[in-house]
């Protein structure tokens, strides 16, 4: 003779997708927001470190060309904190070193050395030859040439509204800067704007 048997909470969650698939959704959001949310109130991850200063209109200009040509794809800007990292590229990165970075460039790809402390490590015609063929000054790179960027022009017009956009999410940028910005610029190549970008790379620690 056939009898009801009570379902337990268990087994209906087991045998319907639908209901496993929102509870699962909420348990990734639940725990996404725990670990997220603290961040946005934590001093080190919000605040400048000491010495940090806003890109200047052409090291804006050249880290716009360096994320259109796509090279965080092979060199990261995370210096880790492990002691292999350390020895090689300098003191481990800090959320704060990026607080004006939009979006920041971390990241673990390792192509290409980390760039995190590059800057001030060679000179201006260093990293000049080095993007313009880069086997001249290091043989065995496998890293494309990028020749255009001596052709190509900073474009002053577009320096103001970049700088007005990233006011809006809390970088400090005077009326006096975003004014400069244009003359800044003017007649500067994408080259020296890259160059530009790279000399301050981790330099505010230092």
């Amino acid at each position: 003779m056939a009898h009801n048997q009570k379902v337990s909470g268990h087994e209906r969650i087991e045998t319907s997708n639908f209901l496993m698939i929102v509870l699962i959704l909420l348990a990734v959001s639940v725990g996404g927001l725990l670990e997220i949310v603290p961040l946005f109130f934590q001093r080190s991850t919000t605040q400048p470190v000491e010495g940090l200063k806003p890109y200047t209109a052409l090291q804006l200009a050249g880290r716009d060309v360096y994320i259109r040509e796509g090279c965080y794809n092979c060199h990261s800007q995370m210096v880790r904190p492990f002691r292999a990292e350390t020895l090689r590229y300098g003191p481990h990165s800090l959320a704060g070193e990026f607080v004006y970075d939009h979006p920041f460039q971390w990241g673990s790809k390792r192509t290409g050395p980390d760039l995190h402390r590059v800057g001030g490590r060679y000179s201006d015609e260093w990293h000049r030859v080095h993007l313009n063929n880069p086997r001249d000054v290091v043989p065995e790179s496998n890293m494309p040439a990028y020749p255009w960027l001596a052709a190509g022009q900073v474009n002053p017009a577009d320096m103001a509204p970049k700088m007005k956009a990233l006011r809006l999410v809390g970088v400090p940028y005077t009326d006096d800067e975003i004014a400069k910005a244009a003359e800044e610029v003017k007649g500067k190549s994408e080259l020296d704007a890259v160059v530009a970008y790279l000399q301050v790379l981790g330099t505010a620690r230092k």
